[in-house]
């Protein structure tokens, strides 16, 4: 997967000092010469440096290594350096942003990739959580069920939801009493209006019949590969864009 960082060098930097503040180190001997031994480790920075920083580093390694959390182990040495698992991570994630261009040049696979994180923040923030522990249907369905929440939310709505809301909301009709419409466009009469409001409304039905409603049995079916999963959540994405920039009218 493309690394999506506007500035990769900046993200290099902050894994560094990252890095540089949770390095281990031997306290200086005590006055007399009196060594201190594996308690006397401890990290170059401090307690309020350090998570400072990983508050940024966090930020990066869920863009660069969307799974680290789950991926990266976190229980070696975790009694000695409780930020293990945030090197290991911060590690792997300086090689991706270093190398990933010339891998992705040398392997033959430079065509354009999907990420999540640039989808829109309905569908994207409504299934992260879920997505990186790897429950990648569940997370479609959290999505769903926010972008259904947002909808009503533009719209006013609690009585209707998923199919229901979205024919009422695309329909062509003119908006009746506590039943306002959704425009892409202004209703000019044209075949273009027609076509993409009938679209809208066909898309956001197959969406919740064919992909949020099986979803939702998530304990009766195999998980989702993970590209699937993200081709769902793109069509999601599609829905909520278009939800998001339409005009209300009542």
């Amino acid at each position: 997967m493309a690394v999506n960082i506007t500035d990769p060098e900046w993200a290099r930097a902050e894994l560094a000092k990252f890095l540089e503040l949770t390095e281990l180190h031997r306290k200086p001997e005590r006055p007399g010469g009196v060594m201190r031994f594996s308690a006397s480790m401890s990290n170059r920075g401090d307690e309020k440096e350090i998570l400072a920083s990983a508050q940024v580093v966090e930020q990066i390694l869920d863009r660069v290594l969307p799974r680290w959390r789950t991926d990266v182990p976190d229980d070696r040495n975790g009694l000695v350096n409780r930020w293990c698992q945030h090197r290991e991570a911060a590690q792997r994630a300086d090689t991706v942003l270093v190398r990933d261009a010339e891998i992705r040049a040398r392997l033959g696979d430079d065509a354009p990739d999907l990420n999540a994180s640039s989808m829109h923040p309905w569908a994207w923030e409504g299934a992260r959580a879920l997505w990186q522990s790897g429950h990648f249907r569940e997370a479609v369905t959290a999505a769903g069920r926010k972008v259904n929440a947002e909808t009503q939310n533009k719209l006013g709505r609690k009585d209707a939801s998923e199919t229901k809301l979205f024919q009422q909301a695309f329909s062509q009709d003119p908006p009746k009493p506590g039943q306002p419409r959704l425009r892409l466009m202004e209703d000019d009469g044209s075949d273009t209006f027609k076509s993409t409001h009938r679209g809208a409304m066909a898309f956001a039905e197959g969406f919740f019949a064919a992909i949020r409603n099986p979803n939702s049995h998530a304990d009766d079916l195999p998980e989702l590969p993970e590209h699937e999963a993200l081709e769902q959540l793109a069509s999601l994405s599609v829905l909520a864009r278009w939800v998001d920039t339409a005009t209300v009218i009542d």
